[in-house]
């Protein structure tokens, strides 16, 4: 009787953390999850989707922690390499992290998500609040045959779909990149970020009425996610709104203030109406923030072509 109380209070915490991972809700998720953990220590399944909730909330210690238990729990178990992949991507080590992925590969080789984030860590997806940087290994080739290895264990793992959506969309092949982004979509309907990267998919493809609406929803589904707002402000100038523009970015600083981005859209916004004072004053806030050296390259180039008409600068 005792077994089955634990079994289904263990039970039911994982398929609760399951849910608000898959709606980015990681506070929530960890929450339950690690109840799942308080009731059964020894648990293995459903771990390695704790470690990605770890690894999104940036808590390396818990995650190192995690990683360890289950490695001593059974060494020869997918979840625990999965786990201890997680925990060098987050400290930047991705080679090693994509040696500990493999390994759970080899371990169990339709473990899908093993194979997914053997994927993320070949394009090396570094989820931030507004953009997705690619760094180091950068290797889109290897990456799309894991998401595809993924895919033909089970067509219904959203997490692949989306890995190809954002590698194409990195590519520029916007319309397979749509495609790809659909199919995730149409899985997993309540994801906010995947309604962000289909919106901006659809902008990229210059279906802005399309975009907005995607964007609108990602907004509505979590009010707590600032990519889409950004999002909807790119959009806005595009379309040379920029007094709306201007106030979502206003409203966006507010509750994102350490966002360099948001500063150099505003000061994109400020020069065009040749109002130089602001301008020069978001393009230096956004250089404090220490954005990355691309991004310094073009907010710099733009403050020296501040008081050049717009059809004479190309940084905008």
């Amino acid at each position: 009787m005792l077994f089955c109380i634990i079994y289904l209070l263990t039970n039911s915490a994982m398929q609760v953390g399951k849910i608000h991972f898959e709606l980015v809700n990681y506070f929530e998720a960890d929450h339950f999850f690690d109840l799942a953990r308080r009731v059964s220590p020894s648990i293995l399944e459903s771990m390695d989707i704790y470690s990605t909730v770890l690894y999104h909330m940036k808590e390396e210690m818990k995650l190192s922690y995690l990683a360890k238990e289950l490695l001593s729990v059974d060494r020869l178990s997918p979840q625990a390499w999965c786990a201890l992949g997680n925990c060098y991507s987050l400290q930047k080590d991705h080679e090693t992290a994509l040696k500990n992925f493999q390994r759970a590969v080899q371990l169990d080789s339709r473990f899908v998500y093993a194979h997914t984030l053997c994927g993320h860590e070949y394009v090396t997806l570094l989820p931030l609040p507004f953009l997705f940087l690619y760094v180091e290994l950068e290797d889109f080739e290897n990456g799309i045959k894991c998401y595809q290895s993924a895919l033909q264990i089970d067509q219904r793992h959203y997490n692949s779909w989306y890995g190809l959506g954002v590698v194409y969309l990195r590519q520029e092949k916007f319309k397979f990149a749509e495609h790809h982004l659909h199919k995730a979509y149409n899985i997993n309907p309540r994801s906010s970020v995947l309604m962000c990267y289909l919106g901006m998919t659809q902008h990229a493809l210059q279906r802005n009425e399309d975009a907005l609406e995607m964007i609108e929803r990602a907004i509505s589904a979590d009010k707590q996610n600032p990519l889409p707002v950004y999002q909807k402000a790119i959009i806005l100038v595009s379309l040379e709104c920029y007094d709306e523009a201007l106030n979502e970015l206003e409203q966006l600083k507010e509750s994102a203030p350490h966002e360099s981005c948001v500063y150099a859209l505003m000061g994109k916004i400020y020069k065009r109406f040749e109002m130089h004072e602001k301008a020069m004053l978001c393009f230096g806030l956004a250089l404090d923030l220490k954005p990355p050296a691309a991004d310094v390259a073009t907010i710099k180039a733009a403050m020296e072509k501040l008081y050049l008409p717009d059809e004479m600068d190309d940084t905008l």
